[in-house]
């Protein structure tokens, strides 16, 4: 599984993928993504009418770098025609796929007759997928659920309509419209569709570890795995998946390197976005990787008042010394006390200034 699959005409060198992720997978982000080794990121969620009406705030989730090749773009929208113009101008900009979305359940989305709502009206599915496979050269893959119930009888029906209208892979996160995220995913379901369908089935949902990445292939047999939350903070997670599908063991993640990880978003954020808009991103985007660190609630709280980049960067750095002054690295993942112990150490309101005077006491 780990030497690659096929999506289409697209090579990818490992079966993982990235799940489009609203306010996440931005730019920066996917290039975390990428070097850590996923197979194929994706944008977050972009509007079929924004691109159609060249609205310049949806044409800008469009930027992209080479690095972070290949890249798929993800559209929504429930008009055929409107459908099939976005994702000719998703190809022109250069994406390597165009992924259609079946599986968005936010009530604004459905109102317009989009995302898991093309689900329970199969007519209109066929018509906008079989619009885009004309519009289009590049592999087309949708992401779906469950369906509005847990059944699953929509998802093997939409799987199929798809791969009759020329779609190259099927994604499915075998979750109900209701459930949204919560309760389980239902992985059998994603076994039926890889039993029905002959094009790539590939597996969303509770992939918290790279041991769930191996089960959810060894339980189901798709073709791939898509990662979405977990990713979220933690890119090193496809570092882990392919290192376990490889048959060995990850390695546990060390202090210095997600402190790493966090430097290295921030100098992606302002080489992507300027200085400016960066400042702004990083201030609540930290935090994500913050998760699980001791003092992370402390370490958020503090971010979130910086106000340059440099004073971020000062923020890790100071992170760091206060960790080795401690003796922290070989233990600098949270334990049930461990806000309120590094709180002791960092007071939660602290700025920069109260960071740096800790870490040098």
């Amino acid at each position: 599984m780990s030497n690659g699959m096929k999506i289409g005409s697209l090579h990818l060198d490992n079966p993982t993928l990235l799940a489009p992720l609203a306010g996440v997978t931005n730019l920066p982000f996917r290039l975390l993504a990428r070097e850590a080794g996923c197979g194929l990121v994706c944008t977050e969620m972009v509007s079929a009418d924004g691109l159609a009406h060249g609205s310049a705030h949806t044409l800008y989730f469009l930027r992209s770098l080479p690095a972070e090749k290949p890249l798929a773009v993800q559209i929504f929208g429930s008009d055929p025609a409107v459908m099939a113009e976005a994702a000719a101008i998703v190809q022109d900009s250069g994406a390597d796929v165009v992924d259609i979305n079946f599986g968005c359940a936010v009530r604004k989305v459905i109102r317009a007759g989009a995302g898991v709502a093309l689900m329970r009206t199969p007519k209109r599915a066929e018509a906008l997928l079989r619009a885009v496979r004309q519009a289009v050269r590049i592999p087309i893959t949708i992401k779906i659920r469950s369906g509005w119930d847990r059944s699953g009888r929509e998802a093997l029906d939409i799987g199929i309509i798809a791969e009759h209208c020329g779609v190259d892979a099927v994604t499915i996160h075998p979750r109900s419209a209701a459930q949204k995220f919560s309760g389980r995913a239902d992985w059998a379901l994603i076994a039926a569709l890889k039993r029905r369908l002959s094009i790539p089935v590939i597996g969303n949902g509770d992939v918290r570890s790279a041991q769930d990445a191996a089960q959810m292939i060894a339980d189901t047999g798709c073709d791939a795995v898509m990662i979405g939350r977990r990713a979220i903070g933690y890119p090193r997670i496809f570092t882990d998946v392919l290192c376990r599908l490889q048959g060995q063991v990850p390695a546990p993640e060390h202090l210095d390197q997600r402190l790493d990880v966090m430097r290295r978003y921030i100098g992606l954020t302002v080489a992507c976005y300027g200085e400016d808009i960066a400042r702004r991103l990083v201030r609540n985007r930290l935090g994500w990787f913050a998760k699980g660190m001791r003092g992370s609630t402390a370490l958020r709280q503090a971010a979130a008042r910086t106000d340059a980049i440099g004073d971020a960067l000062a923020l890790i750095d100071a992170y760091r010394t206060a960790a080795m002054v401690r003796g922290q690295e070989a233990s600098a993942w949270s334990g049930p006390s461990a806000d309120r112990h590094f709180s002791r150490t960092v007071p939660p309101a602290a700025t920069v200034a109260g960071w740096l005077r800790t870490a040098s006491a």
